[in-house]
Formats: C-alpha cells, structure tokens, sequence
C-alpha cells in the first residue's frame, strides 16, 4: 500500500483524528471511567470503540480516494486508465502501465512524456491493491440494464437471421451438389453400359471375323455374269437367328480321330491301383469347410476340380466362381463379371482356360496366368436364356453349353466362335444339363421337361430319347468306359445302358419332397456319387451285379440341400458344394491330423 506524506494528506499531517475528534472521544473516555461499577459501562465501551472504527474506516476511504486519484492522474498521460500493474520511474517520478512502458522502451529506448533516455532498470515496480472499476451508468440501475438486455437481445435476433440465412443458402448449395451428383452418376452408369455393349460387339467381331472371310470369298464366287451377286439362301437364315459356319470337314476329322484313339487306349486301360480303395471310402469323413462365397446369396451350385494341379472351381448363387488352391486350403482367384448366380463351372483339362455358364444367359471364357489370376478372353452371348450347363470336349478345342432357351452351341476354344447352334423344334422345353461322352461324338443332355436327349454331335442329329424321370432332370454324367449313362431329376436316379438304349436301374433315394440334384462318375469309372439331402458313394456294378451303397456323408450345412458333387485326384477326396456358401472337403484323414467337428 502507499504510504502518505504530510504535504499530500489532505488535513495536513499523518495523524488519523483531528482535534474535534479527540475532544469527543476524550469526553467520552472520562464519562465512562467515570462509573466502572455500573451497567451503563459496557454499553459505553461499546460504543466507543464502535465509534473509533468509524473514525478509522473514514479515514482509510479518503486514503483510498486520494491514491485512486494519483494513480488516475498519473497513468492518464499514456493509456488514460487506471493501471493494472503500475510501475515509476526513477528519472521523472511518472507512473505507467508496465506492459506499455516495456514495449515503449524496447521500441524507442526513451520516456513517453519527457522524451528522456529511459531503460527497464530506471522503472520500479509499485505495489497497490486490487483497482475496482466502478460500474457503467447502464447497469446503475432497472431501466439502464433493461435497455442494454433488450440492445443484447435485438444482436442475438440479427445474429441469429444471419446463421438461419446462411443455413438455407447451405442447404441450397448441397440439394444442387447431391442433384449434379446423381445426374453424374446416371452418366457414369450409361457411359459404362455403352462400353460394355462395345466391348461385346467388339468381341464378337473378332470372333465371326473367320466366318465373314470364308462368306467373302463365297460371295466373289457367286457373282453374275450381269455383274451382280445372287442372293444366297444361306445369307438370310431364319429369323431372328444368327448364321453359324457349321462344323466343319476338318473338325469332324479331328473328332472322329480323337474318338478313334481313346477307344483303342479304354480297351487297355486298367483301373489304377493308388485309386482309393473301398475300405477307405467307407472311412471317409469331413476333412475341412471353406467358406468360399458370400453369405447375402448363399449356395454352390456348380463344382469342377483340374486334377494337374489338384485345385478346386465353384460356381456360387452369388454371381461370382471361385478358384480354389485345395492344397494349401487358399482362395487362388475370384472371377467376378456375371450379373446372376454360376451355374456351372469347368476347366479345360490341358492349358490355361476355364469356362463359366450364367443365368445372365452368357458364357464366359477366361484364361489362367502364371501368377494364378484369371482373364476374361470372351464374352459369349449366343443364348437368350438361362445357361444351365458347359461340357468339354475330348479333344480340349471345343466345348458345348445347352441353355433354357431349347437350344445347345458347339464353340471353338480358341476362338470363341459358335459354330453351330442346335435347336429342337420338336418341343419348347429347355436344356437343363449337358454331357459329352469320353470318346467325344455323343453328346447328352436332360430337359426340363424329364427327358434325356442323345445327340450326334457330327450330324447334330438326336439319334436318341429317355423317358421315365418325373421333373427337370438335373445332372447327367458318362460313366468312363463309355457303357453307362447316369441321369438325376426331382424323382431318382436312373442308369442306362448305351448299348441296348435302356434303363436297367432306378436307384430311389429319398422321398418325393426331396429332388436328387447331382450325380457324378469318379474319373476311373469305379464310383457314383449322388448328393440330395445327403452324399451317397456307390460302388460301380453292372447291368446284372448291384451297385451297392457304400458310404452316406451327411450334409453338414443344415439347409438339407448338398447341390453338387465332385471326385477327387484318384478318389482320395470328395468335394461337396451345399446352398450355404462353404466348400466342405471329405476324405480319409492322415495320421495325426485333427478333425473338422
């Protein structure tokens, strides 16, 4: 606190009463001593010690004034307020706010009001106590505060428009972005669809390029003598179909040769003895599950195994196939392009290709790079229905699709190119299944209307009929030395015999509500694998001998439905696809490995 001189107090000295005061409080002093014993003594006390703190409050306020005044006068000369840290200095006696005589000084090194040279060691510090600002003349009183709260609250109403103003001219901003964005992304997708149509007409450019040659040079060879060229039959077709060039001379040359060596080779050709033996089947259980597919569309419905390198292809609900390394029990590719589920699945047994039917009513034709990924090389899209099936040929160069639309295709491998498009008149059914004999020049294919059809594939003739099934008949295979056919439809299972062109055995597998919806030869010719409701392995008899039932897997995926059923390298496995979206591997478990529960 300050301390007061003489000259500066404003009665003249140091002292906190005057005389008139001294008198009084002397007066009352003696009053009281005057009677000590009485009870008026303590009142009297009292009050005058009440009376002496008055003096002594009213003495420190006008203290309190004056050193207000002198640090108002003194700081008034820079900043014109009352200082918060006040400072003095040595040379002029001038009081400052330390904060502005600092910045002062660094700046320009002299007094503000003298103009003197002035440093931060001539300034000393002063120590006061704390400076009450006194309050505005609004907040005085009722009126004045009410005015300054109704001036607060007309500045939050101005703000307030003000923000609601610029929210709608946001909300305007980002209803025009999300409009150019869906109109952008409308773009985007027709963009996309005119590319894919240009793709596809591009590829099938490519692919009838050989076709439009050998037309041309028909059609120089068929010029008149006026100059013009007649009009072939041919050209015009039927309509709404497209003109095929036809298997030609060569082709059926190369089949029937093809058919001609693998019947002198199945003469020799023995069982092989690392093909798993009966006993070991009937051990077989659940070696692992792989969830290959996604789980919105859950279901397998098609399954092929390449048996070089042991790897595993499925065919799932959810539009997509997939490439599986069964050896080191990981995912090899995904092939994604189908617009709706696989249908079926199948390797070319030597080189790199691997082909995909769809109910988008395309095929596709991929080829396998070192890397393991997988290629689209065409896009085929001579259906115009579901396509139900894809089956090889022998020979590796040409391979078969049967549709619902009634009709079934003979494509080059290389190429892509349909060289012919089979179509029964007869009836409107469609094909639901397809399957080339392992000699090559029988092709057989199920309807949906329960009758097997056999075709020569040389006159595209269908030489053949079996009925007896009830329902679309699901799966057909060839049994490896060429005698048996095996058909599956909603009712049975049903063998024939190719050489009498009749049904010798109905195997009656599950009840009327349950359909059959695979059945499969091993490669060897030595079991038949049927999957319903179950997985059921049959050891292969003949037209006299049983074929009897020697293993029933159960299917482990709890929706009671096992679509498809495929063998192994050798027999040594069975991989079974279900309608959930896992692979399920059954076999004969090494020694010391654990099992799958």
């Amino acid at each position: 606190m300050y301390t007061f001189r003489k000259d500066v107090h404003p009665n003249g000295g140091n002292s906190l009463y005057t005389d008139k005061n001294r008198q009084a409080y002397e007066g009352r002093v003696s009053s009281v001593y005057r009677d000590r014993t009485g009870p008026s003594y303590q009142v009297s006390l009292l009050c005058a010690c009440l009376f002496l703190h008055n003096c002594i409050l009213s003495t420190s306020n006008r203290a309190f004034s004056w050193r207000r005044v002198l640090l108002n006068d003194a700081s008034a000369r820079v900043s014109g307020e009352v200082p918060g840290e006040p400072v003095i200095s040595k040379r002029s006696g001038l009081l400052y706010e330390k904060r502005l005589i600092e910045r002062h000084i660094s700046e320009y090194g002299k007094c503000p009001i003298t103009g003197e040279p002035l440093t931060m060691d001539d300034v000393v510090p002063v120590e006061t106590g704390k400076i009450v600002k006194p309050r505005t003349v609004q907040t005085a009183s009722i009126p004045g505060m009410l005015g300054m709260f109704q001036n607060e609250w007309d500045g939050l109403m101005l703000s307030n428009f003000a923000l609601e103003q610029q929210l709608h001219t946001a909300r305007q901003e980002l209803s025009h972005a999300l409009y150019q964005h869906d109109a952008a992304c409308r773009v985007i997708a027709r963009l996309r669809k005119e590319r894919d149509e240009a793709r596809s007409l591009l590829a099938q450019a490519e692919r009838q390029t050989p076709m439009f040659t050998s037309e041309a040079v028909t059609a120089n060879a068929s010029v008149l003598s006026n100059g013009k060229r007649a009009a072939k039959d041919d050209d015009l077709g039927q309509p709404g179909k497209r003109v095929r060039p036809g298997i030609s001379a060569s082709i059926i040359t190369e089949l029937t040769d093809c058919n001609a060596a693998l019947s002198q080779q199945r003469k020799k050709r023995q069982v092989p003895p690392t093909l798993a033996p009966i006993d070991a089947l009937e051990r077989y259980t659940q070696l692992s599950s792989h969830p290959l597919h996604r789980t919105s569309k859950p279901g397998i419905l098609s399954i092929d195994i390449q048996y070089s390198k042991d790897i595993i292809a499925t065919g799932g609900a959810d539009a997509t196939a997939v490439i599986f390394d069964r050896p080191s029990g990981q995912i090899a590719s995904a092939l994604s392009g189908h617009s709706k589920k696989v249908t079926s699945v199948k390797f070319v047994a030597e080189g790199e290709f691997f082909l995909t039917g769809s109910a988008d009513k395309t095929v596709r034709v991929w080829q396998g790079s070192e890397d393991g990924n997988y290629d689209c090389r065409h896009i085929l899209k001579d259906h115009t229905a579901e396509v139900q099936a894809v089956t090889v040929h022998a020979t590796n160069n040409y391979f078969v699709t049967a549709s619902l639309d009634n009709t079934w295709c003979f494509y080059d491998l290389s190429s892509g190119l349909c060289l012919t498009q089979v179509a029964d008149t007869s009836k409107t059914d469609g094909y639901t299944s397809a399957a080339f004999h392992p000699d090559g020049l029988i092709l057989g294919t199920g309807t949906s209307e329960a009758v097997v059809k056999i075709w020569d594939v040389k006159s595209q003739a269908n030489v053949a009929k079996f009925e007896g099934h009830v329902g679309p008949v699901t799966a057909i295979s060839f049994s490896e030395n060429g005698y048996f056919l095996a058909t599956a439809a909603h009712d049975s299972v049903k063998l024939w015999d190719l050489r009498k062109l009749k049904n010798f055995r109905t195997l009656n597998l599950y009840d009327s509500d349950t359909p059959t919806n695979s059945v499969e030869f091993d490669h060897s010719g030595s079991y038949l694998g049927i999957s319903g409701s179950d997985i059921r392995v049959y050891q292969v008899g003949s037209v006299k001998a049983d074929w009897n039932c020697i293993k029933t897997l159960p299917d482990l995926s709890g929706t009671g439905r096992a679509t498809c059923v495929k063998f192994g390298p050798e027999s040594k496995y069975i991989a079974v696809g279900s309608m959930d979206h896992n692979l399920r591997i059954f076999g004969l478990p090494e020694d010391g490995a654990p099992l799958e529960s």
